[in-house]
């Protein structure tokens, strides 16, 4: 079903080792709204949306998982020369004990990934306006991500993906247009 390019949509660069931003970085990794959550509720909601759109949800699932490996290298190339003492003193130091520098899906807050993020209600115009609130929620994540740090290379990317998050939010709404059309139009007398 996929070819994977052993290359990142988009280069990911950094200026420095920053595991404060990496933290930060974390919400967009396994938060409730980050990328691995909506490349999960996308590629799952597929299989009850309508042929019309279906397409749709499996290619912006399928980015989804490009833009979750942007942010696991980017946190790791925040944090791969961090000592244990810059980690601690950003806030990560429980995380060094469980996992070392290893990347492990929670959000900035520390709080494990779980499927609980991932909406699916059945209803094609309801999970789609569920997916747009979603994107939207990821834009501003990146927005306020790209306020937080100085470094330029950082936000090259950041921007990038805050980017992505638009073109999808306004791919979903062309698709719950078409939706609506067709429903408008299946009128039975």
């Amino acid at each position: 079903m996929w070819v994977y390019e052993k290359k990142l949509q988009y280069p990911v660069r950094v200026s420095k080792c920053d595991p404060r931003m990496a933290k930060y970085l974390l919400e967009q990794y396994g938060g409730a709204d980050g990328e691995l959550s909506a490349a999960l509720r996308y590629l799952n909601q597929r299989y009850t949306i309508p042929d019309k759109v279906i397409g749709l949800l499996n290619d912006i699932g399928t980015e989804e998982f490009a833009h979750l490996e942007m942010i696991a290298t980017m946190i790791y190339k925040l944090t791969k020369d961090a000592t244990v003492e810059q980690m601690d003193a950003q806030g990560l130091g429980e995380y060094y004990v469980a996992h070392d520098h290893a990347l492990f899906y929670q959000n900035a807050a520390g709080v494990p990934w779980t499927a609980a993020y991932i909406q699916a209600k059945g209803d094609p115009i309801a999970d789609l306006y569920e997916d747009i609130a979603a994107e939207e929620k990821a834009r501003a994540t990146y927005q306020w991500l790209i306020d937080m740090t100085d470094d330029v290379d950082l936000q090259d990317g950041l921007k990038f993906l805050r980017e992505r998050e638009i073109i999808h939010s306004l791919r979903f709404r062309e698709a719950v247009e078409i939706l609506k059309d067709e429903r408008d139009n299946k009128k039975i007398f």
